[in-house]
């Protein structure tokens, strides 16, 4: 059997009715699930799914029965979970996971979980409660896991019986949990990786899950100075060839213990930030993987250093790990310190820093350098201050990536294709999602709000948020993207409170812009370069319509000619940024606005409802003025956030009023350098 059968069997569960059910020889038994922290359990949806209404009432009706005791537990995180707690569910979709609170059993020993997306093909073991012989009893196997499909591994070589379902899957040769066991066939099972816990951060209240995971680490490193011999830890280093280069368990205990002191993360593109920062300096490469990860802690951020790939052939296997981490761990202990200056503790800072400093002989000559510079503010006792409030406010704009949100020509059906990319540094665009086969238009908000939520996730990096760039075909530029929340998938709005971050109106919390698809998808034409260059300031508006700025653009109004316009535009004055009262997305709206892209313009603001009004001379004088005091193309999209904020404000109705509704096209010619693969709906079959 596996080394860590004995390891494991303490951590395992039975998940079970409440009262009868902890009778080990009745018929109350509901299927496994083991411990991740004291007091949580983590098990399958589908489990805790047997108890009930009482179960998604979050009441303490799950009963839980391992080595130390009997308890009772209640489910805090759940998915997928009933939409009502009386709904009877015969299907349980990935992730079919559950964490369970299980107050008293503070004592219980708990697995180690991979702190990686699991490295397939794997040899593996697996471990749960089952009746396979008749008699209830903990059942063990062995067998290999393989990819199946983008979330979940196909379990090979042993068959996991009924009743497993909920237990672990540990990867024998890292001797960590990588998965849990969902479900049984005939020859082979299905298992859902433990990285799928990201789904559940992103769940209301799943901020928990940052406390599960520091008790985790607590857990093991004090374990692991308490000198047992069958902790997870000991059971690591006994299958680790003795001097093998790389970071040793005893090592990634201790570390992990101390970065569970820290203050978590604000989301994946922080940890991303400093991985590739690590990435670029020990590989001496600007590498970045074409796959994005989603690290929601410092320590799997650690274990995305793992296995460095030696682009210059000049390293052993694992001889670049401890070089990454040790320098990770001292960014993360310098951002930190940086970053989180009223809620990091003092003494957690500069015990992770006092180790790193200690473990820094082990590095590279030039890698320890760097990572006793990285740390001389932490440790000198130096007053770490915020930067600078002009480099604050530099910084905003300097997310780890923007997202950029492309929406392709309709198909003949009426199906618009599209694609969530992350743009690194105005220049690199990393494919995030996309369908190809597009969605009719009123379906555009809700499939990509679960797409775009993971994007900005990815993007954002502390304070710094990513700005979000719609590139749209023309008969779009009046989505209102900017007014889009991205609440979870399956509820409404008014589920949600519209002043909580997380589901604001996108526009009330980041730059959001739209850009012209079309002429992003060649070259860029001379006019184009040259009106960009002009808006470094300042700014005047310009009436993308004659008319409209005195007369408005109702049916009676006398319309200017499109050659006239083309003209009026192309000649405009340097910085001239063409304004409009009304809609662009059909009638002569649409034609102005593209009369304008062809002149060049890389800047427009417009009212996207501006239908049944007669202020169009008053939107027109306020926004000169806006635009006079924006002053430049950088001075435009800092501000566009806090005017929408000032417009969507009863209070500052009268001051900004005139901006509700208020769409910007912020077009930079190159942005990124034109070559990216055009999107496109598939060719019709014949």
């Amino acid at each position: 059997m596996s080394a860590f059968q004995g390891t494991v069997r303490p951590s395992l569960a039975r998940i079970v009715e409440p009262g009868e059910g902890y009778e080990q020889h009745g018929d109350h038994y509901w299927g496994s699930g083991f411990f991740i922290a004291p007091q949580w359990l983590l098990t399958c949806a589908h489990v805790v799914g047997k108890g009930g209404a009482a179960v998604w009432r979050s009441e303490q009706a799950v009963g839980v029965v391992w080595q130390g005791g009997t308890a009772t537990g209640r489910v805090v995180l759940a998915k997928p979970r009933p939409s009502v707690p009386e709904e009877n569910r015969s299907r349980w979709e990935v992730p079919d996971i559950a964490l369970v609170h299980v107050p008293d059993a503070r004592d219980a020993p708990c697995v180690w979980l991979s702190e990686r997306p699991p490295s397939i093909p794997a040899e593996i073991s697996l471990h749960g409660w089952s009746r396979e012989t008749g008699d209830l009893g903990v059942r063990d196997g062995l067998g290999q896991a393989q990819a199946h499909d983008t979330r979940t591994l196909l379990l090979t070589g042993v068959l996991p019986v009924e009743g497993v379902s909920g237990g672990p899957v540990v990867d024998r040769e890292s001797g960590a949990v990588i998965a849990v066991v969902k479900a049984v066939g005939r020859s082979e099972g299905l298992a859902v990786p433990v990285t799928a816990l990201h789904e559940l951060y992103d769940l209301p209240g799943g901020d928990v899950l940052h406390t599960v995971l520091r008790e985790h680490d607590r857990h093991h490193l004090r374990r692991y100075r308490d000198g047992g011999s069958d902790d997870w830890t000991r059971t690591q280093l006994k299958l680790r060839t003795r001097g093998a280069p790389g970071l040793t368990p005893d090592l990634r205990v201790h570390l992990y213990g101390l970065l569970a002191e820290l203050p978590p993360p604000s989301g994946p593109g922080e940890v991303m930030e400093l991985v590739e920062e690590v990435k670029a300096r020990v590989l001496a490469e600007d590498f970045r993987s074409p796959i994005e990860q989603d690290p929601r802690s410092w320590r799997e951020g650690a274990g995305l250093l793992h296995d460095l790939p030696d682009i210059r052939g000049k390293a052993k296997p694992h001889e670049l790990d401890l070089d990454a981490v040790l320098l990770y761990a001292a960014k993360v202990a310098r951002h930190t310190a940086l970053t989180r200056r009223d809620t990091a503790a003092p003494q957690a800072l500069r015990d992770l820093a006092d180790w790193v400093t200690f473990r820094s002989e082990m590095a590279r000559g030039p890698i320890a350098e760097e990572i006793g510079h990285a740390l001389a503010p932490v440790l000198n006792g130096t007053d770490v201050a915020p930067p600078p409030t002009a480099t604050v406010r530099e910084n905003r704009s300097r997310a780890r990536a923007d997202v950029l949100v492309e929406v392709g020509e309709p198909d003949y059906g009426g199906r618009y294709p599209w694609r969530v990319k992350l743009l690194f540094d105005g220049r690199d665009v990393s494919p995030f999602d996309g369908d190809d086969r597009g969605v009719p238009r009123s379906q555009l908000r809700r499939t990509l709000r679960g797409p775009l939520a993971s994007a900005l996730r990815q993007g954002d990096s502390g304070e710094n948020l990513a700005a979000v760039e719609a590139l749209l075909p023309r008969q779009l530029f009046d989505e209102p993207i900017d007014a889009w929340r991205l609440i979870p998938d399956g509820a409404d709005d008014d589920d949600y409170d519209e002043w909580d971050p997380p589901y604001m109106p996108l526009g009330r919390r980041r730059v959001v812009v739209i850009r012209d698809r079309r002429r992003n998808a060649r070259d860029a034409i001379p006019e184009w370069r040259r009106l960009w260059n002009a808006a470094d300031g300042p700014l005047a508006a310009v009436p993308l319509r004659d008319e409209a700025a005195v007369s408005g653009h109702g049916p009676s109004v006398r319309r200017e000619s499109r050659p006239a316009a083309f003209g009026r535009l192309m000649g405009a004055e340097r910085g001239s940024v063409p304004v409009y009262c009304g809609h662009v997305e059909h009638g002569d709206g649409f034609a102005a606005m593209s009369t304008a892209l062809a002149a060049g313009h890389p800047l427009a603001l417009w009212r996207r409802n501006g239908q049944n009004h007669d202020d169009c001379q008053e939107f027109h004088d306020r926004a000169g003025r806006f635009l006079a005091k924006a002053g430049s193309a950088a001075g435009l999209r800092d501000r566009i956030q806090e005017l929408r904020v000032h417009a969507s404000t009863p209070e500052l109705a009268a001051d900004s009023g005139w901006a509700d509704g208020i769409a910007v096209l912020f077009d930079p010619p190159d942005r990124p350098p034109y070559g990216a693969e055009a999107i496109s709906p598939p060719p019709m079959e014949t």
